[in-house]
């Protein structure tokens, strides 16, 4: 897919709500910035937002980091799920439920893809203000894969509730 030598822009959400979610955030943007291959070129502020689906669990933090890459996308993803071991994610229990960190692979690129362990884009991330505000924050109103425009989708799921509440630490090495 990637091109020897040659290197695609994918985003990265990440969220969490049990511990130290805003510790949890920055363990993985600096775990994300040291995986070969990987350069971290910007990153969001921390929204706070309502869990969505179980709802009896503590709010979410959430952030979405910019990063230019020569791995290809089941590389990138499996990186991510490493991220998330080092860090103590334990994937059993409901869905959508409480977690000390989460790591979604949002776009690569311009790709669309569907297979058994990766859906680009992330099959869910136009319903969820709290990945599109960031995104927005990050890259204006972007064109998304499908002829979409991010402000539109942004506007449709404008009700659910989210609170820019910081930012984390980002050193830019270019």
């Amino acid at each position: 897919m990637i091109e020897s030598g040659s290197s695609v822009l994918a985003w990265v959400g990440l969220g969490g709500n049990l511990g130290d979610p805003v510790a949890a955030l920055q363990d993985a943007l600096d775990a994300l910035d040291r995986i070969s291959g990987v350069e971290l070129t910007a990153v969001s502020s921390v929204y706070q937002s309502a869990p969505v689906g179980l709802s009896a669990q503590p709010d979410f933090l959430n952030a979405v980091a910019r990063i230019d890459t020569s791995l290809e996308p089941g590389d990138l993803l499996e990186q991510l799920l490493r991220i998330e071991t080092e860090q103590g994610r334990v994937r059993v229990g409901e869905r959508f439920g409480p977690r000390l960190i989460d790591l979604d692979l949002l776009l690569y690129n311009e790709t669309v893809l569907q297979s058994e362990g990766l859906t680009l884009p992330h099959p869910r991330m136009l319903e969820r203000r709290f990945v599109l505000e960031p995104l927005a924050e990050l890259e204006g109103d972007m064109g998304l894969p499908g002829e979409r425009r991010l402000c539109d989708c942004l506007k449709a799921c404008s009700d659910q509730r989210l609170d820019k509440i910081g930012s984390l630490r980002f050193v830019s090495h270019c």
